[in-house]
């Protein structure tokens, strides 16, 4: 493995200043095709930073194609050629960065879920056990379908009965549909069945304790969730 000494990093887009550090090494030769990067948390300490900017900035090389993983192995340089589609893409730099819609589910959600136990009506409870329904259909047939999971927190958020969350989780929507990496992640996450398996159970629980009007224990439960899906996508 070649020595490599990186610079540390500010706060603002931790991801895409490591992403332009690492990239540049391979770019410049220092780092060359079949050579080993350092482990993560080598990059930790080198960076400065937690695991999740390094999990965010090596997701995004090996998307662009610049490294590889083996598990349990490491991380190899892949392709040194220089693309012309590198970090000023649009969807990984312009967009609502991944940390950002993390951040915000992380805050938001809960109290939506608080709200949502005290003002649901039946006929949103009804559409609330449907769709976790299908949820429970697409998971025992081994599927993760996203679009069943947004339509779930739209829902629970129409049942707030306040227009601007309804708008905030519409937004956050977009965004993830937008950003090419929360997809990334997401399909080596989520998709997994270990995941997938979870995901459906912790979303099941979250619609029992709104139907049984318990404020607290939904706001609890989306919590938790929040906190397992940061989890998934950063840390595990």
């Amino acid at each position: 493995m070649i020595a490599i000494q990186f610079n540390r990093v500010s706060s603002n887009k931790l991801y895409i200043q490591i992403y332009d550090q690492i990239l540049s090494e391979i770019q410049s030769g220092t780092l060359q095709l079949g050579d080993k990067l350092p482990t993560e948390r080598e990059l930790c300490a080198q960076f400065g930073v937690s695991r999740a900017p390094i999990r965010q900035a090596l997701s995004a090389l090996e998307m662009k194609g610049y490294i590889y993983s083996r598990q349990g192995e490491g991380v190899y340089v892949k392709n040194t050629k220089v693309q012309e589609e590198v970090l000023a893409d649009e969807s990984l730099i312009n967009s609502v960065s991944p940390e950002d819609i993390v951040e915000a589910r992380m805050n938001i959600e809960p109290l939506i879920a608080s709200l949502a136990a005290q003002r649901a009506t039946s006929d949103e409870i009804g559409l609330l056990r449907k769709t976790i329904k299908q949820m429970e259909l697409e998971t025992e047939a081994g599927h993760y379908v996203p679009e069943t999971d947004e339509r779930l927190h739209m829902e629970i958020a129409r049942a707030s009965h306040n227009d601007l969350f309804i708008q905030f989780i519409t937004v956050i929507i977009q965004a993830m549909k937008q950003q090419e990496m929360w997809r990334f992640i997401r399909d080596r996450t989520v998709t997994r069945p270990d995941y997938r398996d979870t995901n459906f159970l912790e979303h099941k629980e979250i619609i029992d304790a709104i139907e049984k009007k318990q404020a607290d224990k939904a706001s609890e439960l989306m919590t938790q969730h929040m906190q397992n899906l940061f989890n998934r996508y950063w840390k595990d």
